[in-house]
Parts: structure tokens; sequence; C-alpha cells
């Protein structure tokens, strides 16, 4: 039997940290994971998944996620059910995460969309590491690929012999 479940996706909402009766923290969070696919009029869709992580990992969670933060989470699919208070039964179904990966970097996604911007300083900056002030080599545009193109001038069929296929 295999139960393993793997997502990225954004918080909907600040994670809510409890302490179980046998002392351990328990951590509950959604995240909101897109849709591979629009609908008609365009829109994308999303799934909006419960999430719960249990003991270091919940605290971890819940101190360093905050509503729109990316994250990652691996885990299991896990169903449950309850009697609530007026005494109907509720059914759960939730990923037990085994892991969860913070995937900005600390001060990104705190409950915004910001861009992150990927020159040198920024990156160095948004890492608590200071800055060099050296900027990295700039990208060659289109034009410039095309002049160092090896097979640019390649006119007839290639000679390789069957032995030299990998397949």
């Amino acid at each position: 039997m295999l139960n393993r479940v793997v997502l990225v996706g954004r918080l909907t909402k600040d994670p809510e940290l409890k302490v179980s009766q046998s002392n351990i923290s328990v951590a509950t969070f959604t995240l909101a994971v897109n849709r591979p696919f629009t609908s008609a009029n365009g829109e994308r869709g999303a799934d909006f998944i419960n999430c719960v992580v249990f003991r270091k990992q919940a605290e971890n969670v819940n101190q360093y996620l905050k509503k729109g933060s990316l994250a990652g989470v691996d885990g299991r699919l896990q169903s449950r059910s309850y009697e609530n208070k007026e005494g109907q039964r509720v059914y759960v179904t939730e990923v037990v995460c085994d892991s969860v990966q913070f995937l900005e970097p600390k001060g990104q996604g705190q409950g915004s969309n910001q861009q992150y911007n990927n020159s040198a300083d920024s990156y160095q900056n948004a890492y608590g590491n200071q800055s060099t002030g050296s900027r990295p080599a700039p990208q060659k545009s289109r034009q410039d690929t095309k002049e160092e193109n090896p097979f640019a001038n390649a006119d007839g069929p290639v000679d390789i012999s069957d032995d030299d296929l990998p397949f």
C-alpha cells in the first residue's frame, strides 16, 4: 500500500498552534494549491488542503510561516471523524505532514505577494549576508546565442555511426 502526498502552495491564514493533553505541539494550517488548468473563463482554480504537523516542526511552522507564505509539505492523507457539540458526525480529511519546507527567504511572503528580486545584492541581503557589491554577468540576448550556435551552418546530414547512439 502507498499513501504519499506532496504539495506546494500558500497558506490561507496564519497557522494555529495547540498543545495536546499529552503535551505535544500540534499546528494546523490550510494550503491553497493551484490547479494545473484554467476554467472556460480563463480563471485558475485552487484546492484548499487542510494540513496538520506535530512536535518541533509544528512550533517551527507556527513561528516562521504566516498567511501567504509559500510552503511545501510531504506527508500522508488521513481521514477521521468525530461528533461535534450538536451530536452530528463530522468527517475530516487532512494531510499529516512528515516534513514542511519553507520555500521563500525569511521575510518574503509574509501576507503579501511580493516578487522576489533576483539581483545578486537582493539575494544576498534577503539571506542576511552582506552585499559584496558584485553583479552577475549580464545574460546574453537571443541574438548573441545565434552566433554561437555550433549547428547554425550545418546544411547536410550529420555523420554518426550506430555505435555512437545510446539506444
